[in-house]
Formats: C-alpha cells, sequence, structure tokens
C-alpha cells in the first residue's frame, strides 16, 4: 500500500501518534487510506449539497474497507462571478484545483481517490489531477438542478441571465421578471441546462471516469446518494485491480468524449477543458480533432440553451433540460445509438471495472423526442466546431447548435470594444445595430487575465431578441448557456499579438459556420501593416495570483494549461 509509508515501522510511531490524536483506531489506520476531494461550499448552488454526497462516498469506502479521509478543495459560481471582476478568477482555478489535490494526495500518500466535484472547471481540474497522480479514483458529481417551470414552461438561469435585455426590449415587464426569478432555479445542483457544469460532467462518464448516472441523475434524487455509496465501494474494486485514471483516460477514451459532446451539443468550455485533461494523462490532443469527430458525429439531443427545433409537435417544441435526458436514458443511451454507427469505442475500461461496451450493453432510448436515434438526429454533424481563417489562425470555437441555422452565414462591420464592460454599456444603452458583429478583444487568457465568460453580453443580446441579428466573437470565452452567433477562444489572441488585436470599427467580418471559417476582409498586405504598428497592451494586473497566470498560461487553442 502507497500508505504504509505513513503507518509501517518503529520509525513512523509519530505518524501514527498524528492518527490518533484525530481518534482513528488501528482497524481505521492500517486499512486502506482513501482521500476524498470535496468542493463543497455555501456559495454554490451546485455544491451546496456535496457534504451529503462525501458523507454517501465515506459509508461506501468503509462498507468496502477503507478509511475515507476527507479534504476540501475551492469551487468558483460562476453565476455569482459573472458580469464583473470575479470572473477573471473563475478559469483560472482550474489550475489551482488541480495542484492543490496533487498537494494533498502525495504528501498523504493517499491508496486511491474519490473526486467530488460539480460545477465547471471544477470537474476538469479534479480529472486533471486524477490523471497526474494517477492512483486509482473515481469522480461523482452532485448532480443537475432540476428546470423551474414558470407559466406552464420549463425555465432556467438562462433566462435569467436573458432578463435584462427582454425587460429593455419590451418583451417582458420587471414583475413578469421577479416571478421568474422566484421559479428559475428550484433548488440545489448544477443549472439544469446542457451548461458547462452538466456538459463535463457527461463527459466525465463518457471518459470512463464516473459511474454510469453520474452525469443526469438530478441532485435532489436519492438515487444520486446512491450512484455516492456505489462510488465508495468501487474506488476499493479499482484499488484492488490497480486500475489508474491513465489505464481509463486513453486516447480511444478521449474521442469517446468527443463523439459524445458532439451529440449532446455541450459547451464550448468542453473545447478548453479536454485538452488540458488529455495533457495530464499524456494523451496527444489537437483541435482540430474536434472538426473530424464533429463531420461523422450526429446531434442527437437538443437541451437549453440551444433552442427549441421547430415542429408541428408540440413536445418537440419544448426545451428539454438535463432531466429529460436522464429519463431517456442518460449518456449509455446516447452511447449505445453512436454505438450503432461505430463512434463509440466499445473496448475502452472504466471505473466500473468493465468495458464501455459491457456498460452500455442494455441501454436504451426510453423517449425519442430527448434522444433522437441515429437514423433521426437533430442534425448530421456534431454540436460544436473550430473556425479558422486569418482572424483566428489558431482556431476559434462556436457552439452550432446553439445558433440559429440563419446566422450560420453572417458578414457584417465590427465595433471593436477593448473589455466584455464596454460592450454590455452599449447593448443595454440600445447602440448596437442589427447586422454588426461585436468584437470583444483582450479578454483571453493572458489578456483579461483569465479569459472571462461572456455570458451578460450574449445573453443581452438573446434577451433582446436579436441573436440572429447580431454575431459576438471574442478571444476570451462563453459559459455554457450562452447561444446564439458567439464565437470564442480567437486564437491567438489579442494580448499575444493575435489579428483580433488589428482589427478597427468597421472591418468587414465574415463568418461561414458550415465551411469552419472567419476570417476578416483585409488583404494580407493591410494585415502585415496594421500588424507592424500594434503594441502589446499593458497588463490589466500586475500583481497577486493572476499576474503570475497570465505570465505562464497558454493559449486556448492548447486548453489554457499553465506550462
Amino acid at each position: 500500500m502507497r500508505s504504509d509509508v505513513l503507518r509501517t515501522g518503529i520509525e513512523r510511531a509519530a505518524p501514527r501518534s498524528l492518527f490518533k490524536a484525530m481518534g482513528y483506531i488501528d482497524e481505521e489506520m492500517y486499512s486502506p487510506l482513501i482521500g476524498i476531494a470535496n468542493s463543497w461550499n455555501e456559495i454554490v448552488p451546485g455544491h451546496i449539497q456535496l457534504d451529503k454526497i462525501a458523507e454517501a462516498v465515506k459509508t461506501g469506502v468503509r462498507i468496502a474497507g477503507g478509511t475515507p479521509m476527507e479534504f476540501g478543495v475551492i469551487g468558483v459560481c460562476d453565476g455569482l462571478a459573472m458580469g464583473h471582476e470575479g470572473m477573471k478568477y473563475s478559469l483560472v482555478t482550474r489550475e489551482i484545483i488541480a495542484d492543490s489535490i496533487e498537494c494533498m494526495a502525495k504528501a498523504h500518500a493517499f491508496d486511491a481517490l474519490v473526486l467530488i466535484p460539480n460545477c465547471d472547471k471544477i470537474i476538469p481540474a479534479m480529472l486533471m489531477a486524477a490523471a497526474r497522480v494517477n492512483i486509482p479514483a473515481i469522480v461523482v458529481s452532485g448532480g443537475p438542478m432540476l428546470a423551474g417551470r414558470y407559466k406552464g414552461k420549463n425555465i432556467s438561469v438562462t433566462q435569467m441571465f436573458e432578463g435584462a435585455g427582454a425587460v429593455l426590449s419590451g418583451q417582458i415587464t420587471e414583475e413578469e421578471l421577479s416571478e421568474m426569478e422566484e421559479a428559475a432555479c428550484p433548488g440545489c445542483g448544477s443549472c439544469a441546462g446542457m451548461f458547462t457544469a452538466n456538459s463535463m460532467n457527461c463527459l466525465t462518464e463518457a471518459l470512463g471516469m464516473g459511474l454510469p448516472g453520474n452525469g443526469t441523475i438530478p441532485a435532489v434524487y436519492a438515487a444520486r446518494i446512491r450512484l455516492a455509496k456505489k462510488a465508495g465501494i468501487k474506488v476499493m474494486e479499482l484499488l484492488d485491480k490497480d486500475i489508474k485514471p491513465r489505464d481509463i483516460m486513453t486516447e480511444a477514451a478521449f474521442k469517446n468524449a468527443l463523439a459524445v459532446d458532439m451529440a449532446l451539443g455541450c459547451s464550448t468550455n468542453t473545447t478548453l477543458h479536454v485538452p488540458a485533461i488529455a495533457h495530464e494523462a499524456k494523451v496527444a490532443f489537437e483541435l482540430e480533432m474536434l472538426n473530424e469527430v464533429s463531420a461523422k458525429t450526429p446531434h442527437l439531443v437538443t437541451l437549453s440553451p440551444a433552442i427549441a427545433h421547430p415542429s408541428d409537435d408540440p413536445a418537440r417544441q419544448e426545451i428539454h433540460h438535463v432531466q429529460d435526458l436522464d429519463e431517456a436514458g442518460g449518456v449509455p443511451a446516447v452511447m449505445k445509438e453512436l454505438s450503432k454507427k461505430g463512434l463509440i469505442d466499445l473496448s475502452v475500461m472504466t471505473v466500473t471495472g468493465a468495458t464501455v461496451g459491457e456498460n452500455i450493453e442494455k441501454a436504451r432510448i426510453a423517449n425519442d423526442d430527448v434522444i433522437h436515434t441515429i437514423e433521426n438526429p437533430y442534425s448530421e454533424i456534431g454540436g460544436l466546431a473550430v473556425l479558422r481563417g486569418n482572424l483566428c489562425p489558431d482556431g476559434a470555437v462556436v457552439k452550432q447548435s446553439a445558433v440559429d441555422p440563419e446566422a450560420w452565414v453572417f458578414e457584417g462591420p465590427a465595433r471593436v470594444f477593448e473589455c466584455e464592460d464596454d460592450a454590455v454599456k452599449e447593448l443595454l444603452e440600445m447602440k448596437i445595430k442589427k447586422g454588426e458583429v461585436i468584437v470583444i478583444r483582450n479578454e483571453g487568457p493572458k489578456g483579461g487575465p483569465g479569459m472571462r465568460e461572456m455570458l451578460t453580453a450574449t445573453a443581452a443580446v438573446c434577451g433582446m431578441g436579436m441573436g440572429k441579428d447580431i454575431a459576438l466573437i471574442t478571444d476570451g470565452r462563453f459559459s455554457g448557456a450562452s447561444r446564439g452567433a458567439c464565437i470564442g477562444h480567437v486564437s491567438p489572441e489579442a494580448a499575444s499579438g493575435g489579428p483580433i488585436g488589428f482589427l478597427k470599427d468597421g472591418d468587414i467580418i465574415s463568418i461561414d459556420i458550415p465551411n469552419k471559417r472567419m476570417d476578416v476582409k483585409l488583404s494580407d498586405e493591410e494585415l502585415a501593416a496594421r500588424r507592424a504598428e500594434w503594441k502589446a497592451p499593458e497588463p490589466r494586473v500586475k500583481e497577486g495570483y493572476l499576474a503570475r497566470y497570465a505570465r505562464c498560461v497558454s493559449s486556448a487553442a492548447k486548453g489554457a494549461i499553465v506550462e
């Protein structure tokens, strides 16, 4: 056992006495020591219930003969950090969390780990740590929030972020917005749509690092507690068989995850997190892999924030949420459907101790309004796309499944802003015209620093009903709750001398999602002349963690990893 270095031999009398100071008895001390990394706090609605998940996990560990040892890690709520300086501190915590878990696991010689996240960058951080430390590990999340109900329809936090724009454009009243506020988020869990948190929880399952149901069982269901107990039991089996994260997170597993990503129409933030996890797992990953997988993977599931597809059938007009995906068969049913087209490697090992093929053998679609069949997809191509062109030589990312098809090809003059705040001010003052392309730059990993999400801006556009009339491009990123013609992760970013830093008001920008292109209509000579005139902006933050992060972080095209 790895933990023998803490307790075996006369020279370890002092560590044994420290265990006894905490009340551990010999039977506990000489059992396998299982680290329980818990991101519980009283700030994030997706994490407020993780104390109960941790207790269930510890029960499972004890049932299987291990000694659980819980420790905490931080977690930022993107919803609360959105639209102000706090959002600079969101993505950057991914590295802090991964580093802190590495420190705790190595310093205390844990035999195995159970990782309990639920939101956004906390999930990939824990997967990064699992791959880096590479001792037997399993992830069990806290589960998604249920959708709220308002005037007979499902709603979620998406409608709340879009509320200001809807009020300003006269679509709803302030009184209605207040009523929606009471209904939109009915309880704990990660926000109810296919936003970043639920995207990453589903991809954890697809990667093989979470038990079936990890991505979709709602937070308030007893099945989530049962899943956590099973995870505690299962980590002991992984320890017994010495199945480690890098045995599971192989190249084939990442391709499985990308296929599920495309079928579900996951958040654009997965294009930051999946490469970062692959980097820690020592798996080669190129951004172009997304287009390769997308080209052959049908889009089978449309969940909020994606638009409801037009249909004569009222059931198909309803915007679905993660609870609907769970009832329809969850990630196993999606993987089973994809396997019919040879898009899933069934031989990949998982934390169940069995292969993907064995896990999904009995899976089936229980509601084909939610999970479409392989013969009847929403689209023949996947939910995400990587664009390239003279404006984004290293790539840019769009969630095409959340873009109105009328806006898949868009051309218009640029309105250039040096930060999100300036763009939002113009939007709320109704100074942006239909047909224009909002450019928000110096919001990338280095330039922000921290690569803020632009949900305040995208929500204002969609809330005003102009989601297909205005495009938005940025070297920052978007929330999983964003929708509309929004292209993010433009690389290289402005702060690194990327072409987005050379743009001027009035430059004509051409977006062509079907052909995976984004260009500015300037000659090579004009771009070269502007590059020669360009000067790097002064760092916005000159001290503290953000300043250190900005000096070390890589391009978004590499997953914004710290090198």
